[in-house]
């Protein structure tokens, strides 16, 4: 799980939200929001095993919402909002699109 590996191809927004269907996964991103830790540091925290928490981290990862850095002997890991923001932007759209239907819906019932 290197920088690299995250940045080499963009994530697929099926797999941003695959990784965020997990709630251990929102609760470790929850907390690499608030500061950047490592999978040991985490697994101290959570009530999660450090290799449970290494596999989270690496789908995290895979799909572009956690980097990696080398600091030290420690791989610190942190949470990156981009691929966070475009998948919130498109739940927007979509939710846009269903509440222009529903005001169809509702201005066609009000005049039927």
């Amino acid at each position: 799980m290197s920088a690299e590996s995250a940045t080499s191809a963009t994530p697929t927004r099926t797999q941003v939200l695959a990784a965020l269907a997990d709630e251990t996964r929102w609760e470790i991103l929850a907390r690499l929001g608030a500061a950047p830790a490592s999978a040991s540091a985490l697994a101290a925290e959570l009530p999660v095993t450090r290799q449970a928490i290494a596999r989270h981290l690496g789908v995290l990862e895979a799909a572009g919402l956690v980097r990696s850095e080398q600091v030290g002997r420690e791989l610190r890991f942190q949470a990156l909002g981009a691929a966070l923001s475009a998948a919130a932007r498109d739940l927007e759209a979509i939710a846009a699109g269903w509440e222009r239907r529903l005001d169809r819906l509702r201005e066609q019932a009000e005049q039927g």
